[in-house]
């Protein structure tokens, strides 16, 4: 336990790091907003915490600011923020819950096998299918907000660019798999020698 204090909870006040943490002090608010009618507030709420996540990997990339905390924490408040807005949609009636129900259990075997990969002291990076679901998931959330219009409309371009980031998510979980079943493969290798 200490190691991982070491590892991942010295020398975290960056940047970067405080928007990752700023991003997961908003879940609740989107919530509260949500929860009261405040759609418009929400989805503002829910626009800067994705703007966070563009804006704390931008400076840490150009600054040389990353940190192992941001490797762990980065991920899992985006995961958290896209589930807990998909729910929400979800309990609103706008996202059908199958899809949900898809997402966040492909979350929750990530989070388990970034955890066990963790434990192997490696970390999983988000990977191109990974990004293109993440933004894939933010474009659908943005334009749930105006679902109602999309239906008189009857063009659900919400509900059709969920299931697209829901396929691209899947896809994104199979490759995270194999990438990680290869490297523990080459770990066990490496360990007979």
């Amino acid at each position: 336990m200490s190691s991982f204090r070491e590892r991942y909870l010295t020398n975290i006040w960056n940047l970067p790091n405080v928007l990752t943490i700023l991003r997961m002090c908003l879940i609740p608010v989107f919530v509260v907003l949500h929860l009261v009618g405040l759609e418009k507030l929400a989805l503002l709420t829910f626009g800067v915490a994705s703007f966070t996540d563009w804006l704390d990997g931008y400076i840490a990339r150009k600054h040389n600011m990353i940190t192992d905390f941001g490797k762990l924490m980065d991920p899992l408040a985006d995961k958290l923020m896209v589930c807990t807005a998909l729910v929400m949609q979800g309990i609103g009636g706008v996202f059908p819950v199958p899809a949900i129900v898809i997402v966040i259990i492909k979350e929750l075997v990530m989070i388990y096998g970034s955890s066990y990969m963790l434990h192997k002291n490696i970390v999983v990076y988000s990977n191109i299918w990974g990004k293109l679901a993440q933004c894939s998931f933010i474009l659908a959330l943005v334009l749930s907000f105006w679902h109602h219009d999309f239906i008189a409309m009857n063009l659900p371009i919400d509900r059709v660019t969920l299931w697209i980031a829901v396929v691209i998510a899947v896809i994104a979980l199979v490759d995270y798999t194999v990438a990680s079943l290869r490297t523990l493969r080459k770990l066990k290798d490496a360990s007979r020698k």
